[in-house]
């Protein structure tokens, strides 16, 4: 009969006080990492990708079909396929071993898979109403920030969680592009960690996987309330 349960008889957070403590371990460091290039990848994503989903939306240019057609094969491709274009290019531009670097793959790759999901919604939402408000005078900036995106923000949502998420757990571009251990984001710190030749610290790194979720979890929670569906529905007049 095995000894185990699921509840431990010497439950104690004395790992969670080695994590934050500064002098045993560098968790802090690699969680404000994280934080950092996930918050700016999400806000960039959000940004970029409102953009261009609303100019293949609303517009019809040359190139159009081919520039979408090119996004359906990229979405495809996932990123650690090109490691070692990333890698090179990355050395040839000097952005190797910085944030920066990271943050700019990470937008880079989100661009394309949530380009067409933001499409696909503004393609719902009606034109009569861009239409309306250029007879009242307004310009394209103004129907963008102030008609298209408010009835958009469910799916601004969903874009900005989905590029918050990708970043903050992800391991092997990190690993790739990060070389000094307080530039480190968390998946790369706390692997570090367990990948020592000698004292792996499997328990600590999993107090440290745990809490991987909480911001996460927050994020979440926050942007519930905008996962609906039908704004848009009442829009317009019959």
């Amino acid at each position: 009969m095995s000894g185990s349960s699921i509840i431990p008889e010497n439950a104690t957070l004395a790992h969670y006080k080695e994590l934050f403590d500064t002098n045993q371990s560098a968790y802090l460091y690699w969680y404000w990492n994280s934080l950092k290039v996930s918050v700016l990848t999400m806000v960039f994503t959000v940004i970029l990708v409102s953009l261009t989903a609303y100019s293949f939306s609303r517009y019809r240019f040359i190139g159009r079909k081919n520039s979408l057609m090119t996004f359906l094969i990229l979405q495809m491709i996932p990123n650690f396929a090109a490691l070692i274009a990333i890698f090179i290019l990355a050395l040839l531009t000097g952005l190797l071993d910085t944030h920066l670097g990271l943050i700019l793959v990470y937008v880079g790759g989100a661009i394309p898979m949530n380009t067409w999901l933001m499409k696909g919604y503004l393609d719902t939402i009606p034109k009569e109403l861009d239409e309306s408000a250029k007879m009242d005078g307004a310009g394209h900036l103004r129907i963008f920030f102030q008609i298209v995106m408010p009835l958009a923000t469910p799916i601004i949502a969903v874009v900005a969680l989905f590029a918050f998420i990708a970043p903050f757990g992800d391991f092997i571009l990190a690993r790739i592009l990060l070389r000094t251990e307080e530039k480190y984001t968390l998946a790369v710190g706390l692997y570090d960690m367990v990948a020592k030749q000698f004292g792996a610290e499997f328990t600590t790194f999993a107090a440290g996987a745990v809490l991987i979720a909480v911001p996460i979890a927050i994020l979440f929670l926050s942007f519930q309330k905008y996962f609906v569906s039908g704004l848009t529905a009442g829009g317009t007049k019959g």
